[in-house]
């Protein structure tokens, strides 16, 4: 029998992630400014869900929208922001940086990764916006606590990034392939048996848990779900 695959949720705030854990979620993705596609959470917010669940967390780590770390300064602050939250006891971060060319920021995300000091992290979609996905994955292998990359497969979301997605699946073990593929963004409850199928075992979702769209919350009902169809129910 296959293990258990992950589900993991966004979530803005505690009733969010009450929600997502009633409904069976493995794991919450924390993110603030959802119409800024999610930024970093407020320490503040990061402590009261971690004070209302027993979930694994994974903080977003990105202070305005795009894959651009931003200059200097903003790597500082961002910097600053990650040792707040390690000393609130977050583990678990999700980040990516591109450059101008749309190849990997080497530099920004080595600078926030030796703050994590060995934390587990998720590599996010910026990988779906790089010029070369694998010239990408072999620049990251090897950085500590990278364990995970969140994709569609296509910048386009994952009707067109199928094909993507089952050929990194096949590769899993290969240098730079190690990682646990997270499929999300645009992904729909018909793709997951397919996925599964090709041997993918993560699932991420974010208005797809929330039935009024991004100004509802979560609905654990939603959630669980997802979590049947997951589990191949």
């Amino acid at each position: 029998m296959s293990k258990r695959a992950v589900l993991e949720v966004i979530a803005l705030d505690v009733e969010d992630a009450v929600a997502a854990e009633a409904g069976g979620a493995d794991r919450l993705e924390l993110v603030t400014d959802m119409a800024a596609d999610g930024l970093t959470p407020p320490v503040a917010a990061f402590a009261r869900i971690r004070a209302a669940v027993d979930l694994p967390l994974r903080v977003m780590l990105r202070l305005s929208e795009g894959f651009a770390a931003g200059a200097a300064s903003d790597v500082d602050r961002l910097v600053h922001l990650t040792r707040e939250l390690r000393s609130a006891g977050a583990e678990e971060f999700v980040l990516g940086f591109l450059d101008a060319d749309g190849g990997v920021d080497l530099a920004a995300v080595e600078r926030i990764v030796a703050e994590l000091d060995g934390c587990r992290w998720t590599f996010h979609r910026a990988l779906d916006h790089a010029a070369d996905r694998d010239a990408l994955r072999k620049q990251l292998d090897g950085l500590p606590g990278l364990d995970t990359y969140l994709t569609a497969g296509s910048a386009a979301g994952v009707d067109t990034g199928l094909p993507t997605l089952r050929t990194e699946a096949s590769r899993h073990g290969e240098p730079g392939y190690e990682q646990q593929l997270l499929v999300g963004g645009g992904l729909h409850l018909a793709h997951v048996p397919p996925l599964r199928s090709a041997g993918i075992d993560a699932f991420h979702i974010g208005s797809a848990a929330r039935p009024t769209g991004w100004t509802g919350p979560v609905s654990a009902t939603a959630v669980g779900e997802w979590r049947r169809v997951v589990d191949g129910g």
